[in-house]
């Protein structure tokens, strides 16, 4: 049975299942939004009850003709869609002169490929709908030399790339493309990590808001772009550290 779709937007998320992507379902289905939630496992959150308009599918961000007909379907079903974010991405630490190139090319794959697909077949539906908005979740790793994490650093770096260019390509039918590049982020995944003494303590020395982000924090602003009607805002990457990529 399709969905009803008249409160709120029709709003797609990868990702949706753990961690950010369970926090932006939330968030936004909250709002009234009707949530198109995009997994592998085709469900949408694992890790919390979520009242609400969903859509499940079934979406491997590896996997071209799966964004395809996940994006197709909750269209059909929906009536529309009038955001899209892209928030399925994959982590791997590793030293750069042992790191694998079936690892790297993966990563790859995950946060840049995927994206840039999910981008090219969610076009066609917002040019026919007057515009939209798509939102990508990178990370303030894309401004940093980290070691141990070169993969995962040009995949961020190369969505903000894919933000700017599409931004000012697709600016004519009105589509706006937003970068969200959050610092150190609390979830249910790195919570022993964080909270440990050694990192509490960099925390301390690092970030001068003197703690990471939370997942509500970062769905909240999510919400706000999802909310506000800018048309001039477009192409720019917001990051959200608590200020320790320029604490110099």
């Amino acid at each position: 049975m399709a969905a009803e779709a008249t409160q709120g937007k029709v709003i797609a998320v990868t990702g949706a299942s753990r961690g950010i992507g369970s926090g932006l379902v939330a968030e936004l289905a909250a709002r009234g939004h009707t949530i198109g939630c995009l997994s592998r496992k085709g469900q949408g959150p694992e890790d919390r009850e979520v009242p609400g308009a969903l859509i499940n599918l079934v979406c491997d961000m590896e996997d071209e003709t799966q964004i395809a007909a996940a994006l197709g379907t909750l269209a059909e079903q929906a009536g529309r869609i009038d955001v899209l974010i892209n928030n399925a991405g994959l982590h791997q630490e590793g030293v750069s002169a042992d790191f694998p190139k079936a690892d790297f090319a993966r990563i790859l794959a995950t946060n840049i490929t995927g994206p840039f697909l999910a981008c090219r077949e969610v076009y066609p539906h917002m040019a026919a709908n007057g515009g939209g908005l798509i939102i990508n979740i990178g990370s303030f790793f894309e401004r940093l030399g980290v070691k141990r994490n070169l993969a995962y650093n040009c995949s961020k770096a190369a969505l903000g790339a894919l933000t700017r260019t599409l931004a000012v390509e697709w600016a004519p039918e009105k589509i706006r493309l937003i970068d969200v590049a959050p610092g150190f982020v609390l979830t249910d995944l790195n919570a022993k990590y964080v909270k440990s003494d050694s990192f509490q303590a960099f925390i301390r020395r690092r970030i001068p808001t003197g703690a990471a982000s939370t997942v509500e924090e970062v769905a909240r602003l999510v919400a706000m772009l999802v909310a506000e009607d800018l048309p001039n805002l477009t192409g720019e990457t917001i990051f959200m550290d608590g200020g320790q990529g320029i604490n110099q």
